[in-house]
């Protein structure tokens, strides 16, 4: 950043890291932070209660600290570090992730588009926020598992750049008072909180996914631990479904390697019992690895034909473990009226009128 003051002008970007354990990747993210080519920036670093040494990694750099009374979760930190800021401009990012220098300069220029030249007083943002794409390369290269959930991430980001009807909050910008008109993070939920705010950022606001506001991503670098992630969030998809059915929403997975997914599980313990459905798990096996052609040319052009073959198994796994976390997310919301997003236990605690089923 230059010696000299930036104008008045400038709104202050304050970028908001909520941190819990990431001592791996926390250095390299904040001094990414620091060191973008946009001139005015303010750092503040949300501690989730960390038990390793992130909160003192955060105290090494000029950032703002925000410790939290015990583990809240990321959209309780993302709202903590909201509150303790000053920005015109908030900038969520994920301290997984190192940004690329120009990353905030660019989401500022998207977010602020210069005024029109029939009414040189506009200065209204068009877009309700900003986010970006993850690189082809992590932050960190632990191995093939992390390179194939680097790979996936980019692909499906840079298919569906452009307008779009879902955020992701790792590296987005959204303008203050956008976030204030919103309204706070759902603290209820520790996944899925993107598409539950995506939902209401849509009611008067459009989203753009960026290919100028890039970072490199830490992803798991194991594959049972990336399996048990999968699971997890997986639960919440049930309260997701809304946003990611949505015409121009982000496609993760696409619907052809779901639903050959499922069919491949389904037929294993069908030909368990009955031999002539032996061929069948094979046959759906081999339709899901041509179900996302795109993606599979993507991965053969940057790691070639073995990676791929290892890539295609890792993916079904991923997807399976998916299946399995929505199925057991339906169980639980089924069972229990609390699980899920705040207003849904709102409702169901709210008391019934006379008269109401």
């Amino acid at each position: 950043m230059s010696g000299s003051s930036p104008p008045v002008s400038v709104p202050l970007v304050s970028v908001i890291v909520p941190v819990h354990n990431a001592e791996k990747t926390l250095r390299a993210c904040l001094r990414s932070a620091l060191g973008q080519t946009y001139p005015r920036i303010e750092v503040v670093v949300v501690d989730d209660a960390s038990t390793d040494d992130s909160r003192a990694i955060a105290g090494e750099l000029p950032c703002a600290l925000v410790a939290q009374p015990y583990n809240m979760g990321v959209s309780a930190a993302r709202n903590a570090g909201a509150a303790a800021s000053s920005g015109e401009i908030l900038f969520f990012l994920d301290s997984d992730v190192g940004l690329a220098p120009d990353a905030v300069e660019n989401a500022v220029r998207l977010l602020r588009p210069p005024p029109r030249s029939d009414d040189p007083g506009s200065s209204e943002s068009t877009w309700g926020c900003v986010y970006g794409v993850y690189a082809k390369e992590p932050l960190i290269d632990d191995g093939p598992v992390e390179i194939y959930r680097t790979l996936r991430m980019h692909h499906a980001l840079v298919r569906g750049a452009g307008p779009t009807k879902t955020a992701i909050f790792a590296l987005a910008a959204v303008p203050r008072a956008v976030f204030e008109e919103v309204g706070p993070f759902d603290t209820r939920l520790r996944s899925a909180e993107d598409d539950e705010y995506s939902e209401r950022l849509l009611v008067r606001h459009n989203i753009l996914l960026s290919g100028e506001v890039t970072g490199r991503h830490d992803e798991a670098d194991r594959l049972l631990p990336l399996l048990r992630e999968q699971y997890r969030r997986s639960q919440f998809l049930l309260f997701s479904a809304r946003n990611r059915l949505r015409r121009d929403a982000l496609v993760i997975n696409r619907m052809s390697g779901i639903l050959t997914t499922a069919l491949t599980m389904a037929s294993v313990p069908v030909a368990l019992v009955w031999p002539p459905a032996l061929p069948l798990p094979a046959v759906f096996l081999a339709l899901f690895a041509v179900s996302d052609p795109p993606l599979s040319r993507f991965v053969l052009r940057e790691k070639g034909p073995a990676f791929l073959a290892y890539f295609t198994a890792v993916h079904f796994l991923s997807h399976a473990a998916q299946l399995c976390g929505a199925a057991t997310g339906w169980v639980r919301a089924t069972l229990d009226s609390s699980f899920g997003p705040s207003h849904r236990a709102a409702l169901h605690a709210r008391p019934r009128k006379a008269g109401e089923s």
